[in-house]
């Protein structure tokens, strides 16, 4: 018999946890029985994430936590593993996804988007896997990264979509480097979610292939959710350095 599916019994980390897609994630993998730690740079709404988890009748615990930040994920970690444990999951899901035109672009947008959406996933997918090999008991990591990389691009992503192309760069090459430690690093790539992140992104108008309707209907946070679950679940052991996308059939619109 398989382990199927159900998490009970494992720790999973997710960051930009509080609301939007993060919060559709953590919500899936504590049904799925996981406890579930909310990682956020905003400790307040990490707790209240974290709260309504428990009110919900799951497990869940917060961390605060700045991902850009070497010196506050590698604190944020340890408190992890002294609180819950070694952790089996870890879904990098914190990001910026602002517009600035390319020939408007700056350095200091650059850096900023950058920090968030590659170094971060980049640190805390290291202090992850040295926690994991510390136990020697395997694991999963997931990158959220974004259809902007298959097409759904509109102006204003150049920023944005490179630093996307950067975590599938991240996702390859720790795959390889993590799967004699049986930690399997899959990407998924969310399309149009509406989300209070998407709605409040700064910069100029939305346009271009990327405002296709797709087919299917806008995803929610909870469909990204699933296709999470699936990827860090026991059964999924010999998947790794996949790209699963869930755009609502935007792909052959």
């Amino acid at each position: 018999m398989t382990e199927g599916f159900g998490l009970a019994g494992r720790v999973a980390l997710v960051t930009g946890g509080a609301s939007g897609i993060g919060g559709g994630i953590a919500e899936i993998l504590a049904e799925a029985g996981a406890l579930v730690v909310i990682a956020d740079i905003d400790e307040g709404r990490a707790v209240k994430a974290a709260d309504a988890l428990r009110a919900a009748g799951h497990q869940a615990g917060h961390v605060q936590l700045d991902v850009a930040d070497e010196a506050s994920v590698v604190r944020g970690f340890a408190a992890v593993v002294a609180a819950f444990g070694t952790p089996w999951a870890l879904v990098n899901n914190a990001g910026l996804q602002d517009r600035q035109l390319l020939l408007d672009g700056t350095v200091a947008e650059w850096e900023r988007v950058m920090g968030v959406n590659a170094r971060g996933p980049f640190l805390t997918s290291r202090e992850f896997a040295r926690a994991v090999v510390a136990g020697g008991g395997g694991g999963r990591i997931v990158n959220i990264a974004s259809m902007a990389l298959q097409g759904a691009l509109t102006q204003g992503h150049a920023i944005y979509a490179s630093s996307k192309a950067a975590l599938l760069g991240l996702t390859r090459a720790s795959a390889l480097e993590l799967v004699g430690h049986g930690i399997t690093v899959n990407i998924v790539l969310p399309g149009g979610v509406a989300t209070p992140g998407a709605i409040a992104a700064q910069g100029p108008a939305a346009e271009g292939p990327g405002r296709r309707p797709p087919p299917m209907g806008m995803c929610t946070p909870r469909d990204i959710g699933v296709a999470v679950r699936f990827l860090v679940s026991p059964d999924a052991k010999m998947i790794t350095n996949q790209t699963l996308a869930v755009d609502g059939g935007w792909s052959v619109s």
